[in-house]
């Protein structure tokens, strides 16, 4: 079956050494990522970056790859053709209130940096002027601190872990609970019209290995630290690394479904 959309993390997936298109893991130039994206051009694909960071930031990469759709702060968002929808529920943003300031009020934030005093801190300068996620960095159990949530009357926000950023060191981002990079994936393609065969993912992350519940195949790119994907049976792991391994992952789906 023909692909019609790609669903791409941008760092350590899309993107090499510190965030560039055009450098590999190593730092070396490479154009291999952009001609994966002349290659999707070419076969009329869509290119869909799925991230965690702000809507600022994904609009500007989007548009740099001449793309009208993007999905931002880790699920919470998605613009399609330039219009913006919040997918987070009843919580939405106020006259007064941005849905970030909203977490912010609930305590939530000020709990897990006072529980994690010195393993858990704000991702700054990148937890700045957000819509919806509080970004931190650390080195915590994320499945732990959804349970200190719960207890302590926070059900309805959960911490992701949206993998490495440095040795040690985790970014993980707070938003409401039912939101997801699966779930922002499957609202696109609910929009576009697009059938799970005819979609595929590439990431790095437990966060983006979700995706494989709502996609035909998920990729796991070389350096990832999501696991070897055997929850789902629809996941496959590229040989390359970064920038490298999402042009292996684009180009082998292109190949096959000719």
């Amino acid at each position: 079956m023909a692909i019609r959309c790609v669903y791409t993390d941008l760092d350590g997936t899309m993107l090499g050494r510190g965030g560039s298109l055009f450098r590999t893991a190593e730092g070396a130039f490479t154009l291999l990522p952009a001609r994966a994206l002349e290659a999707c051009h070419r076969a009329g694909v869509e290119v869909v970056i799925k991230s965690g960071r702000r809507r600022a930031q994904v609009m500007e990469d989007a548009r740099l790859i001449g793309q009208s759709s993007y999905i931002f702060e880790v699920g919470t968002g998605m613009a399609l053709d330039g219009e913006v929808t919040f997918l987070t529920g009843d919580l939405q943003p106020r006259e007064d209130a941005t849905i970030h300031e909203q977490i912010a009020a609930s305590g939530a934030p000020d709990l897990l940096m006072r529980h994690y005093e010195g393993r858990l801190e704000p991702h700054l300068p990148w937890a700045l002027d957000r819509e919806v996620s509080h970004l931190f960095r650390g080195d915590v159990d994320a499945d732990q601190a959804n349970r200190l949530l719960i207890a302590e009357g926070h059900e309805g926000l959960r911490l992701v872990d949206n993998g490495w950023i440095a040795p040690d060191t985790h970014g993980f981002h707070l938003i409401p609970a039912g939101c997801s990079k699966a779930a922002a994936v499957a609202a696109h393609m609910r929009a576009r019209g697009y059938a799970r065969e005819e979609c595929i993912g590439v990431g790095d992350s437990a966060e983006d290995l979700d995706v494989a519940a709502v996609v035909g195949r998920l990729f796991l790119v070389a350096n990832s630290d999501a696991g070897d994907g055997s929850a789902y049976a629809n996941v496959e792991r590229t040989e390359s690394e970064m920038s490298e391994g999402f042009y292996e992952a684009v180009i082998r789906t292109l190949a096959e479904a000719r």
